[in-house]
């Protein structure tokens, strides 16, 4: 079975990283920032997306240098504040050894993602890295995921999905791919149920003897 992996929220904890990073942004272009602000609502989604609501604009300008602010944070420190779940490698590797294929399927731009994969040591369980392109390219879950099964010549009916997002889902669906949602990340099964999922699992562990070969 092929099984792609989405990475913030699924594989690893990207909340402080990715906080800061908007918080810096928009203190820089002189936004208010309150410290009770919940941004776990922006893990998961397309960065423009987020940060056209936090701006409360359409402005595509002031997006994209908002974007751009984020990253300058994000590229150099923001990135490594980050974590992986508890028994994510070894659930990985169980996976792997049982003769499954890992792909690495995420709207972050592919070259944090990379980055993000092989500073802690996962890059040998995958297959490939995919993710976004800078400007924006694959950065919405259906297209990613229509590019990844052309790209890796790999059929949606031996395919899965597996994420915490109702993006993941909804991607995943919409390419005809079965959706797996995870809830120890930032979508809840209520979010992830009404999105397509065919099933929640609570754990990493109970990933081992989820897929049949």
């Amino acid at each position: 079975m092929n099984l792609l992996f989405d990475l913030d929220g699924t594989l690893t904890d990207p909340y402080q990283g990715i906080t800061k990073s908007i918080c810096h942004a928009l203190k820089t272009l002189g936004r208010p920032v309150n410290r009770q602000m919940d941004l776990r609502w922006c893990i998961g989604p397309p960065l423009k997306s987020s940060f056209a609501k936090l701006l409360e604009t359409d402005d595509g300008k002031l997006i994209q240098e908002a974007i751009a602010i984020y990253r300058e944070r994000f590229g150099t420190v923001g990135l490594f504040e980050n974590e992986v779940y508890e028994a994510i490698p070894e659930t990985l590797e169980t996976l792997r050894d049982d003769g499954h294929f890992l792909y690495v399927a995420t709207s972050k731009p592919t070259v944090f993602a990379k980055r993000i994969i092989e500073h802690f040591d996962l890059g040998k369980y995958f297959r490939a890295v995919h993710g976004s392109e800078l400007d924006g390219t694959h950065s919405d879950k259906t297209d990613l995921l229509a590019h990844i099964l052309q790209r890796e010549r790999i059929a949606p009916a031996e395919t899965i999905m597996i994420g915490d997002r109702k993006h993941d889902m909804i991607g995943a669906k919409s390419n005809d791919i079965c959706g797996i949602g995870v809830l120890w990340g930032y979508g809840t099964r209520d979010e992830l149920e009404a999105s397509g999922a065919q099933a929640c699992i609570r754990y990493p562990e109970a990933l081992r003897t989820a897929f049949d070969k």
